[in-house]
C-alpha cells in the first residue's frame, strides 16, 4: 500500500549549490539520500512529494555547508500481510514466478500459483498446470495476496510471499474465464 508521510529532518546543502534555488536542492538532496530506502515501520520511500517549511540554514565550523531542518512530505510504499496486489510476472524459475508489485518483487512459489499440479518448461519459460492448461509466462499480469512478510531495513532485504490460489486471484485471464463461467 502507498502512503505520504510527514517527516522532520536536517538537509546538508553543500556549499557549490548555494547560488540554486534552496527547495529545489533540499527535495534532490533528500531524494539522493532516502529514495530506495526501507525503513521497517513505515516502507521503501519512493520520493520527497514536497517540503513544508525550511528553517534557517546553520553552517558548522570546518564544514562550509549549511544545514537546514525541514520538513517534508514523502510517499513510501509498504505491503501489508493479506493485501491484495496486482503485478507483472518478470521471471519464471523452476520453484515459481517473481511478481513486479510496486517498487518490490514477490514470489509466487509453484505451490501458490493454482490448485493444479505445475510443471515448469525451461525452454518456454513458463509455468503449466498440469490438469487445468492454465499457462503462467513473463509479461503475464497478475492478482495475487500476500501471505508472508519480511521487512529487513533496506531494499535487498524485502520478502514477499504471494499466493493466486483463493478466488479472484491469478493471471487476469483465469479470473476473467471464471466469471464467465460463473455467469452460466
Amino acid at each position: 500500500m502507498y502512503y505520504i508521510t510527514k517527516i522532520v529532518d536536517t538537509v546538508r546543502i553543500p556549499p557549490d549549490r548555494f547560488e540554486e534555488p534552496l527547495e529545489e536542492v533540499a527535495i534532490e538532496v533528500l531524494n539522493e539520500t532516502y529514495v530506495g530506502r526501507m525503513d521497517r515501520n513505515l516502507g521503501q520511500m519512493i520520493t520527497v512529494k514536497e517540503i513544508e517549511d525550511i528553517g534557517i540554514g546553520k553552517v558548522i565550523m570546518g564544514d562550509g555547508a549549511a544545514y537546514h531542518e525541514v520538513t517534508f512530505t514523502a510517499l513510501f510504499f509498504k505491503p501489508e500481510l493479506h493485501e491484495i496486489v496486482e503485478g507483472e510476472v518478470i521471471e519464471i524459475a523452476e520453484f515459481g514466478a517473481f511478481v513486479r508489485i510496486g517498487p518490490v518483487d514477490g514470489l509466487v512459489h509453484v505451490s501458490q500459483v493454482t490448485d493444479d499440479y505445475i510443471t515448469y518448461d525451461a525452454k518456454k519459460g513458463s509455468l503449466t498446470g498440469k490438469e487445468t492448461g492454465k499457462r503462467l509466462d513473463e509479461g503475464d499480469l497478475v492478482r495475487a495476496r500476500i501471505v508472508a512478510l519480511s521487512l529487513k531495513g533496506r531494499r535487498e532485504g524485502v520478502k514477499v510471499g504471494l499466493t493466486m490460489r483463493q478466488p479472484g486471484l491469478g493471471k487476469f485471464e483465469w479470473i476473467e474465464e471464471e466469471k464467465r463461467k460463473s455467469k452460466k
